[in-house]
């Protein structure tokens, strides 16, 4: 039995960990079908151990779980005594004993922390002014200084980036180097003339007025004896804005956009330890230099200007004179507890190299990248200093290949969206990519260039998309023998993509906002291909720090602008609070932010109770956000089940904290709203329908029968038992035509219960209508991601919120569906009753690889299946249940005939043949 994977649920990366209480996770495998884990003990240390240190007591032990008599991988609670010690390096291991009674261990793993109890920077002025010598009233501020912050936010007092610097002389190589940091709105750390990561845009955006994220860096192999640099370079971001003469959304029509501050700012704490056990901080204080950036606009919405001449070359480097530039001036800073960045960071990935490239004109050069993808743009040019080199990037073009805005309200994005580079004095080609900016693009427009020289314009190069998204783990993918079906799941799967960040948008191109319906609907699709518990994690944190006093939270988090009306409220958006605290424990096994949310979500459901209607309904939102472009429909049949569903999700999170009579309060009011729901919106009486179904409110009292209606009852479990099949009937009847008559809400519930139904015909009739809503029609007309709306050309071609047929690619034609929390019990159904004919896919659940390869195959239609279930799970093999054996062997070791519509496979690599014709005998 192996230990293969380790880790510390809610975080990506461990430099920094500012809780004193943690939970640990970890994944086994093993070769023979029945082993099992009996017990675990996981062991925590300030030292790096050995077993047989611990044999021989040696090392101090800061929390041991002891031997503990359970198969729990997940989940595990880790709270010392007197908590975390203040930056300190921890070292923990995992054994585990068998059925057999040995045991075995995972490597070491190891984290640090920041200041667990300590949330804000020290004023500057409170430490070395005045404070220090007065009354004992400020004296707690003094007392307990290691486990309290001691940096202080640095600047130049003004809002355009700066670059910072500061030097300092090491006798001696430390044995580990920390740095922990940050700077709003984003910012880029160096150490000796090279980026301390390959993280961009860090840190998170969050709403800094209540939280602020701060970032870790292990620059223990960075550092050398004698001189050393840190250094940073800060930029805006949604922190302090700057829209310049440029496009930015937050400004666009009413202006509802406020800075959360208007001094970009930055501190840095670098820990130092020796090999002798003595250690040493340096911290930013008024001794570092600053000076402006040669990026004198960083506008988020993929605007900047910079000019290379003005560049300080080595700037970040040893040996460099910063004689001339400033002292940083302390700065107050921003009002939100300093939060560790325990999301993944935002990186680049693939390179998209142009397929295509020509001038359409003298003097500009278009490419196109043959992939639209978020993006930051990467360009090479050689020319003389001081010519000026503007890049445009967009998702459509004119037909000469300049980048065109489809959407006449939006013509401003296609004139007042670019980046201005000037060249500085060099041999050779110069590079530029954006600082502190992204966009999603597939077409880059470079104008004053030229591809070959004698034109007057410098000659570029090269210009390439670097795809910028969250470093979350890849988990999954698939692939069928229907080439319009892969196309559609690539496409899918770039939307998501280039949608993920410190947050999930929908848009990374014109919006960039945090909309919280796409986390929840999405959740189940994306957690086949992306590890994304600790985004999460995060997003939740976001959520609660905009909720409102009234208890209502909006529809986007962290809340950028204003909107008003249903755009603010709509419990469609604003439940992804009581409904990711779940997804984290389906998908996951992770409860770590229940406890956290619960009083949050109570107040939440307290609001939404004032705004009942006709005894329990909810009718004030969107709707049906996307139908017929956007149009608002079927509120009272969808967000009266999202509140009921609200309403379970608090019951459970109830029972998971033990409060069992609060989880019987919150089944009593969902009660409640599931009689209230039926009462008005269930129909069992039509003389023109020969069976009950649920209408809609949108034309009251006229009744219709939409597939919507029929769908959201069903998979919220609103239905009466009795009526079950009667209002499948109703949605079968809606949807036999294949034309999808659904927005973005309904879309889920409309392709779950497809499945359900074991329709895949109908889903791929919808999907290849010829006419819009089409999923099939972007792609015919060239599209590599999907659109926002079912329109050939929208503002935005990179809208993931109708992304929702991912997850039915997932759940029903690989045909693998979680059952048990975190995948401990697991449904493959391939798909035998449909036109596929090969389904390929693997899948990284949280206890490992899930593998199903399906084969229909000969004129017999003979089925191979090859499946691996990962160690600790049981897979539920559905059979096509038309009476035909199944032969099935577990790969060196068994092999055995079975009958039947199910059949359960704990972990192991085994080859499936259901043949057609079926043999007579026994195996």
């Amino acid at each position: 039995m192996r230990v293969s994977r380790c880790g510390i649920h809610g975080f990506h990366e461990t430099l920094g960990i500012d809780q004193d209480e943690i939970r640990f996770f970890w994944a086994l495998s093993s070769d023979e079908e029945f082993a099992a884990q009996t017990a675990y003990r996981i062991i925590v240390t300030t030292e790096p151990f050995t077993l047989e240190d611990l044999s021989t007591s040696r090392e101090p032990i800061t929390w041991d779980s002891g031997k503990v008599q359970s198969n729990e991988q997940r989940d595990i609670l880790c709270r010392p005594g007197n908590g975390f010690r203040s930056t300190c390096m921890y070292y923990w291991r995992v054994m585990v004993w068998d059925t057999h009674g040995s045991y075995f261990q995972s490597s070491l793993n190891s984290f640090f922390t920041a200041y667990p109890r300590s949330h804000l920077l020290p004023p500057y002025s409170m430490n070395q002014t005045y404070m220090p010598h007065t009354s004992l009233i400020f004296r707690t501020w003094f007392e307990d200084r290691e486990n309290k912050w001691r940096a202080v936010w640095l600047g130049d007092g003004g809002d355009k980036p700066f670059y910072l610097r500061k030097t300092f002389h090491l006798s001696r190589k430390p044995t580990k180097a920390i740095a922990l940091a940050s700077g709003l709105g984003h910012f880029n750390l160096y150490t000796n003339g090279g980026l301390a990561s390959n993280h961009v845009l860090d840190p998170g955006w969050t709403n800094y007025h209540k939280t602020v994220q701060f970032v870790g860096y292990n620059l223990t192999d960075r550092l050398t004896v004698g001189e050393n640099v840190l250094a940073a370079h800060v930029g805006n971001g949604f922190y302090a804005g700057d829209q310049g003469d440029r496009f930015f959304w937050p400004m666009y029509e009413d202006n509802t956009y406020v800075r959360y501050g208007n001094e970009l700012c930055f501190f840095a704490e670098l820990h130092l330890f020796y090999e002798d056990g003595a250690r040493d901080i340096i911290i930013s204080d008024p001794s570092w230099r600053v000076r402006k950036s040669a990026t004198s606009l960083a506008n988020i919405y993929a605007s900047e200007n910079h000019d290379r001449r003005i560049y300080p070359e080595g700037w970040d480097a040893p040996g460099f004179d910063d004689g001339e530039w400033a002292f940083a001036k302390p700065l107050t800073g921003p009002r939100g507890q300093l939060r560790y960045q325990s999301q993944p960071p935002v990186t680049l990935h693939e390179i998209f190299k142009p397929i295509k490239t020509h001038s359409p004109r003298p003097g500009t050069v278009c490419f196109d990248l043959g992939q639209n993808a978020s993006t930051m743009v990467k360009i090479e040019v050689e020319g003389d200093a001081g010519s000026e080199v503007v890049i445009r990037y967009g998702e459509t073009t004119y037909e000469d290949g300049r980048i065109l805005m489809p959407d006449p309200l939006f013509k401003e994005f296609e004139t007042g969206v670019y980046s201005k580079f000037i060249l500085g004095e060099a041999l050779g080609p110069q590079t530029w990519e954006p600082d502190f900016s992204f966009t999603c693009a597939r077409y880059i427009q470079v104008d004053g260039v030229a591809l070959e020289p004698g034109q007057g314009f410098p000659i570029i190069h090269s210009a390439v998309g670097q795809h910028v998204s969250t470093a979350s783990r890849r988990l999954g993918n698939m692939k069928t023998d229907k080439e319009d079906c892969n196309a559609l799941i690539k496409a899918c799967y770039w939307s998501y993509a280039s949608n993920l960040f410190s947050y999930h948008t929908d848009c990374p191109q014109i919006e960039k906002f945090g909309w919280l319906e796409v986390t929840h609907l999405l959740a189940p699709a994306t957690q086949y291909i992306r590890d994304v518990e600790a985004l999460y994690t995060k997003i939740l944190q976001d959520i609660i720090d905009t909720q409102e006093a009234s208890g209502l939270v909006p529809t986007m988090a962290p809340e950028i602008r204003y909107m008003c009306g249903p755009l603010h409220d709509t419990i469609t958006w604003g439940c992804a609070l009581c409904f990711l605290p779940d997804i984290l424990l389906r998908y996951y096994g992770s409860t770590q932010m229940i406890p956290k949310v619960y009083q949050p979500a109570i107040r939440y459901m307290e609001y939404m109770r004032t705004k009942e209607r006709k005894g329990g309904l909810i009718e004030h939102g969107l709707g049906d956000w996307g139908r017929d472009i956007a149009f608002g429909n079927h509120q009272a049949n969808i967000e009266t089940a999202i509140y009921y569903q609200c309403l379970r999700n608090l019951e459970t999170f109830a029972r998971v904290q033990c409060l069992e009579s609060e989880a019987q309060a919150f089944s009593k009011w969902a009660e409640r709203i599931y009689k209230v729901y039926n009462q008005h919106l269930l129909v069992t009486d039509d003389p023109e329908r020969p069976y009950a179904y649920y209408t809609s409110l949108d034309q009251y009292p006229a009744h219709d029968r939409t597939a919507v209606s029929q769908a959201i009852a069903l998979q919220f479990g609103l239905v009466p038992e009795q009526y079950r099949a009667d209002v499948m009937r109703a949605f079968l009847d809606d949807t036999s035509d294949g034309r999808i008559r659904s927005g973005e809400i309904g879309l889920r519930y409309l392709f779950n219960t497809l499945a359900d139904a074991n329709r895949p015909d109908i889903v791929l009739q919808m999907c290849r209508q010829e006419e819009h809503p089409s999923y099939m029609r972007f792609l015919r007309r060239g599209e590599t991601t999907l659109l926002e709306f079912w329109q050939d050309e929208c503002r935005s071609k990179s809208h993931d919120m109708l992304g929702t047929i991912y997850e039915w690619f997932y759940a029903y034609v690989l045909g693998v569906k979680p059952t048990g929390i975190a995948y401990k019990t697991f449904d493959i159904s391939p798909p035998y009753v449909s036109e596929f004919n090969e389904v390929n896919g693997t899948i990284d659940c949280p206890y490992g690889n899930i593998h199903v390869s399906f084969v229909r195959a000969g004129q017999n239609e003979d089925i191979q299946l090859q499946i691996v279930v990962p160690m600790s799970t049981v897979a539920t093999l559905r059979l096509p249940g038309d009476g035909r054996y199944a032969f099935i062997e577990r790969m060196g070791n068994w092999k055995r005939k079975v009958q039947g519509d199910r059949v359960d496979l704990k972990q192991g690599i085994y080859m499936v043949d259901i043949p057609k014709r079926q043999p007579l005998g026994n195996l």
